[in-house]
Parts: C-alpha cells; sequence; structure tokens
C-alpha cells in the first residue's frame, strides 16, 4: 500500500466557531457529517458551507462539554458513523461510561436517539472484557452485519479486536421497534496491528472497501483507560487481511470514509481529533493505492 495527502482543510462552521473533537464521518445529503463527540450537534460539512444538524438532545442544558468546564463526563461520546440507505446515518456512542451507550439514527428530517445499553454489555461479554475496558471507536456495515470495533488498551487487558452485530435488528432496536436485548451479537475477531514504543496501534474506524475487505484507522496512544486522552505516538492505515502504512506525523484519525473509488484504490476523507478544546479539527484528503 501506499498513502498520499493529497490536501488538508481546517474545519470551522460558517459563524466562525471551531468544529471540535471530530470523531467519525460519514456521507450525508449533498456532504459529509462530521461527529463532534463533545457535543450535541455534528457539522454538515458542504462544498460551500459547515452548518451544526442536532444529533441529541441537550444534556443537563448544555450543548458542549469539556475537561475543563467539569462536563466531560456527561458528553454522548459518538465515535462512529455509519451511512445508511435512505440517507441516514447511524452514529454509535462509545460505550465507555453508561451515559456513552446511545444511538442517534440522523436523517434529513431528524433524528432519533435510543438507549442500547443491553447490546454494549452483550457486546463486551462477547469480547470478554468487563464494562469499564469498554471502548468502541469504529464500525462499519459488512453483508448483514455491523462489524463494531474495540479500540483496545493493553494497559488495562484490553486488545483491538471487533464484534459483529446483527444491522438489521440493531436499527430496529434504535427505531424503537424491537427491544434492545434481542440483538444478537456474532463473531468476534482480534488483531494485532503492532506497536510504537511498546504502545499498540488500536483501531479508531473501519470502512468497507467496494472488494469485501475492511480497511481502518489505527492510533497508537499511550493513555491508561478508555476515557483520559494521552499522547498519540504514530498513527496509520491498516487492511485487516494484511498491509499497514503510517500516516506522516502523529495525526490522531478518528474517523474514515470513502469518497472515490478509483483503478488502483480509493480516495478517503479522514478526521482529526486535536484533542485540544479550543483547536478546530482537521480534515485530511487521503489516496490511498491499493496495487
Amino acid at each position: 500500500m501506499r498513502l498520499e495527502i493529497e490536501d488538508s482543510t481546517t474545519l470551522t462552521f460558517d459563524d466562525g466557531s471551531p468544529v471540535r473533537s471530530a470523531s467519525a464521518i460519514a456521507p450525508f445529503g449533498d456532504g459529509w457529517l462530521v461527529v463532534q463527540d463533545d457535543a450535541t450537534h455534528a457539522a454538515w460539512w458542504r462544498p460551500d458551507s459547515i452548518t451544526p444538524v442536532r444529533v441529541v438532545d441537550p444534556i443537563d442544558g448544555l450543548e458542549v462539554f469539556s475537561e475543563a468546564a467539569g462536563t466531560k463526563h456527561l458528553k454522548p461520546d459518538f465515535e462512529a458513523a455509519c451511512a445508511l440507505a435512505g440517507g441516514q446515518v447511524l452514529l454509535l456512542g462509545s460505550g465507555s461510561s453508561p451515559n456513552r451507550m446511545r444511538a442517534s439514527l440522523v436523517g434529513p428530517s431528524g433524528y432519533t436517539v435510543a438507549d442500547l445499553r443491553p447490546v454494549y454489555l452483550a457486546v463486551a461479554a462477547a469480547l470478554g472484557i468487563t464494562e469499564e475496558q469498554l471502548n468502541l471507536e469504529g464500525a462499519c456495515l459488512v453483508g448483514d452485519r455491523l462489524r463494531w470495533f474495540q479500540r483496545g488498551n493493553l494497559t488495562v487487558g484490553a486488545p483491538t479486536a471487533s464484534a459483529d452485530v446483527d444491522a438489521a435488528a440493531l436499527l430496529a432496536a434504535v427505531r424503537g421497534e424491537a427491544p434492545a436485548d434481542l440483538v444478537r451479537v456474532g463473531e468476534v475477531r482480534v488483531y494485532d496491528l503492532g506497536d510504537v514504543d511498546g504502545v499498540a496501534f488500536a483501531v479508531t474506524d473501519a470502512v468497507t472497501l467496494p472488494d469485501g475487505r475492511v480497511l481502518v484507522s489505527a492510533a497508537a496512544e499511550d493513555t491508561p483507560n478508555a476515557v483520559d486522552d494521552g499522547p498519540v505516538l504514530a498513527s496509520g492505515l491498516a487492511l485487516l487481511d494484511g498491509g499497514f502504512v503510517e500516516i506522516p506525523g502523529a495525526e490522531k484519525v478518528e474517523g474514515l470514509t470513502i469518497r472515490e473509488v478509483t483503478d488502483d484504490g480509493v480516495r478517503l476523507h479522514a478526521v482529526v481529533d486535536a484533542d485540544d478544546h479550543e483547536a478546530p479539527s482537521r480534515r485530511l484528503a487521503l489516496r490511498l493505492i491499493l496495487r
């Protein structure tokens, strides 16, 4: 594999405020939905504008959350975004605390939020980890399954892994058409993506390529748990059936989506979280050559 960075763009809303803590990106309408993990709104990035899109109601009357304000524990922490047929996008919380075990189904006419705690606990059980170790940061659709990725942390005994969930059952639970405890968790996979100075690369997002293979973004972040940030030593892209390429600079790529399929690979949008409450996130235009 070979990687090229074609462009880098700072993301700010039309009013000049920063798009903060970008954690996922997915096609949406005539543009892209950039998820902020510390806010009740995502950013709808279109060719000539970036506007807010509400994805969850205010939490304790607040719209944004930060460690500096003492409100980080309240944030929805949506970390994965999957585009669905019909123009909707499914957002999934990280599960790293009980209030982060929610999903939001966002469409042109609004959003639906659902508590999926039974599903998150079932995923943790399937992965063989405790509820406190859970940190689901990426997801992609593979056939009729949602492949949900645990961002591992070997410091606390949680490997990088994925669990397959019945996508139709999950969506039925989000829409309130069936109980969440009926969603079944299927095959589990464990991954070794290598390490940097003993800090393992862990999955931050995933996309399914046209040929069915799964491409993930990964970061080697030195953090003691599933909640706190730490220094990022390196990041990269990995094909899960083999192949890894590092992204130049210690960029904390948190979200990944395909923008174009080419003869020799794919072009991607990646969003970078600066881990700084005041700093705007960035979008990288990447070209990945697979052959």
